[in-house]
């Protein structure tokens, strides 16, 4: 099996490097993490003062395809939504090219879970991937054309004049990401974006992703608990333990070439040694996670 080249006498600025950051919620907000079912109770029962993450230390180069890769409740969507502005840290900071970030920003394209709350359904296609170019006061002439580039680079080119009600719900995805593509972000922040699609759809998907990032150089950022998602998508994993105080506890290099066949040896033993260190990491505490999904193969 090929090994992912290394651009070779070139030094990536680094794009996203977070320092020391810890991140804590009150007693009343901290359901706030958790929107899979997680109970925080459960999770907090022998720590109520701990920490959601634990002295995180990162730095992302520019144009990085990095996984975050735990089980749910651990933190993740967390450090993603610091990374996005959303949320502020309890302590420690993260920056973006050298700025601390504060607040959301147009440089930053999140993309969610769950497309139907993201997408206006009263819009197209079309509207709804050029609605932030229009926020951005874009002329109309300029909207239509970057829209369209993006509707056409995430395969939806045919069903601008659609509406969300007439769209699949891979196809709904893809308008999500099309519209974040658009504006021209330098980070694309998402959050376990394919969890709820089919396996067909959800590796088609990870295909068009995989050749957008070829295509465009941006960072990516992405959360899954997702074990063979993380090795088929990422050049850089990292795996996070349990909540309360998850840290990172393994970064990881994935060493193989695209596109990677899942079943190729090297890749499945590769995948095999994470399943091992993810298994180690989520158990860091000492007792049994609350959710083990994750390291189901």
């Amino acid at each position: 099996m090929a090994k992912q080249n290394e651009a070779k006498g070139k030094s990536r600025p680094t794009k996203v490097r977070v320092e020391n950051l810890n991140k804590q919620y009150e007693e009343a907000k901290k359901g706030l993490l958790f929107s899979k079912n997680i109970n925080p109770s459960a999770i907090f029962a022998d720590d109520t003062n701990g920490y959601v993450l634990k002295d995180i230390n990162l730095e992302i180069k520019e144009g990085d395809f990095y996984i975050f890769l735990g089980a749910s409740g651990c933190g993740k969507s967390t450090l993603l939504n610091i990374i996005a502005g959303f949320l502020g840290a309890t302590e420690g900071r993260v920056l973006l090219d050298g700025e601390e970030i504060k607040k959301p920003g147009p440089e930053r394209g999140v993309v969610f879970q769950s497309a139907d709350s993201a997408i206006f359904p009263w819009l197209t296609v079309e509207k709804n991937v050029a609605y932030g170019l229009k926020v951005q006061h874009m002329d109309k002439k300029t909207r239509k054309r970057v829209a369209a580039d993006a509707i056409a680079l995430v395969g939806l080119a045919g069903h601008e004049k659609k509406f969300p009600s007439e769209l699949s719900g891979g196809m709904k995805q893809r308008v999500q990401i099309a519209r974040s593509i658009a504006s021209n972000p330098e980070v694309l922040i998402m959050d376990e974006p394919f969890g709820a699609l089919d396996a067909q759809t959800r590796r088609t998907l990870q295909d068009e992703l995989i050749n957008i990032w070829k295509k465009t150089g941006k960072t990516i950022l992405f959360v899954t608990h997702d074990l063979q998602e993380a090795v088929y998508l990422g050049q850089k994993i990292c795996i996070f333990s349990a909540a309360p105080n998850a840290g990172i506890a393994y970064k990881v290099d994935v060493p193989f070439a695209y596109p990677r066949d899942m079943d190729e040896p090297e890749i499945a033993d590769f995948t095999k040694e994470i399943h091992e260190k993810l298994d180690t990491a989520i158990n860091a505490h000492g007792k049994e996670p609350v959710d083990k999904s994750a390291v189901s193969i």
